[in-house]
């Protein structure tokens, strides 16, 4: 799609971190870019700035306790306030809009990307929880309905730009023996596991190169945020589980890599920066301004990588396994790690705990086929009430 024209965006998750990035790269194209609609969960005051600042024609909050709070104090603009995820989805679907930023975080995001792919839209999508839990669906739907998804992951997007630019997400790339994700490794990398009993949420929420929110802090302590990655870029590029790699890369500087068939190993370097990611997926594959410095190799000059160590993160060895399990085995994975991240949070359970509860949800669960989005929502269910029971009796 050229950018001769405006487009009108919709940013779901408006409040949260790939909302900013997004907000912050929009304000430097004014010419390119129109808010359309915003969203976020529960944050009235950022989306009254928000409101104030890119005048959307519609805002909407996904917690509905606050829906009268914010009409009212909105009542005075021409915005139109919505809640509730039937009106996201129905602000996805409309004609007027472009492109679908999917920022939402969790399971949350699920119902709104594959209401965008089904309408034939272009799907930025930040929201890895979507495809984790309905890859299948999700996939299906974009193809069977001509809708163009670009990762905005900064692996996947890093592998999306060292890929052909006639590639479609979607289909098996050409000529490639296969990709490498890179992982910074997290806080905790080099510290003994026999000490992992003691880490506190504060020290799990402080990610040595990225600012983040806190689940997804936590996802990257445990190395859980590289194996939903790993279960992503399996939907996203249609990868056997054999092409998929994963390098410790402490720096952040090389975001993912493609190996090709002659030998060759292309990858993407910047700046541990979303704003570059998100601007490669607002300009459709054209480079447009970020706000991102260039990085100064010069100044980097140790560029590392080591295995990753599935006996210290067993998280990582765990969606691995999904994947092999294939059906709903993600999905459970997913929905069983939302709650002991959260418990953790909470100083409910220990940072060890993470893994060990989610593991023997894993043990215990029924894999069946991927039906449809009422099979996963009670699946969500009945997950997160057998995982809240087993943080309940965790000794």
């Amino acid at each position: 799609m050229s950018l001769s024209r405006v487009k009108n965006l919709v940013i779901l998750g408006a409040t949260g971190s790939i909302g900013d990035s997004t907000l912050d790269i929009v304000a430097r194209h004014p010419d390119k870019f129109n808010v359309y609609a915003i969203t976020g969960h529960s944050n009235l005051e950022k989306l009254i700035q928000l409101t104030h600042q890119f005048k959307p024609k519609y805002v909407l909050i996904s917690d509905v306790e606050h829906y009268s709070s914010l009409k009212f104090l909105l009542k005075d603009l021409d915005t139109q306030v919505l809640a509730g995820e039937d009106e996201m989805v129905n602000i996805c679907k409309l004609s007027e809009v472009d492109l679908v930023i999917a920022g939402i975080v969790g399971s949350a995001g699920m119902s709104p990307v594959l209401a965008t792919v089904e309408a034939g839209k272009d799907l930025l999508l930040a929201n890895k929880e979507a495809l984790v839990v309905a890859g299948d669906l999700v996939m299906q739907a974009a193809i069977k309905n001509n809708a163009n998804i670009i990762p905005l992951d900064s692996e996947h997007n890093a592998i999306y730009q060292c890929l052909p630019s006639n590639y479609t997400v979607g289909t098996t790339p050409k000529d490639i023996e296969k990709i490498i994700l890179t992982a910074s490794g997290g806080p905790f990398w080099n510290r003994k596991a026999e000490t992992f009993q003691e880490i506190t949420p504060e020290q799990a929420c402080a990610h040595p190169n990225w600012d983040m929110g806190r689940k997804i802090s936590v996802d990257s302590a445990t190395l859980m945020n590289k194996g939903l990655e790993i279960i992503e870029a399996h939907w996203l590029f249609n990868l056997e589980l054999c092409k998929i790699d994963v390098h410790v890369h402490p720096q952040s500087i090389i975001h993912s890599m493609v190996c090709y068939k002659d030998g060759s190993v292309l990858a993407q370097l910047g700046e541990p920066d979303m704003r570059i990611p998100i601007a490669y997926g607002l300009g459709l594959r054209e480079r447009i301004s970020s706000g991102a410095n260039l990085i100064d190799l010069l100044n980097n000059k140790d560029l590392q990588f080591f295995p990753p160590d599935y006996q210290k993160f067993p998280c990582l060895q765990l969606a691995r396994d999904a994947v092999e399990q294939g059906g709903t085995a993600m999905a459970i994975l997913n929905f069983a790690n939302e709650v002991t991240v959260e418990a953790f949070l909470n100083k409910q359970i220990p940072f060890t705990a993470i893994a060990q509860i989610n593991e023997h949800i894993m043990t215990k669960a029924i894999i069946n086929k991927v039906e449809n989005v009422q099979q996963l929502q009670f699946l969500d269910k009945e997950t997160r009430i057998q995982t809240c029971q087993m943080v309940k009796n965790y000794v």
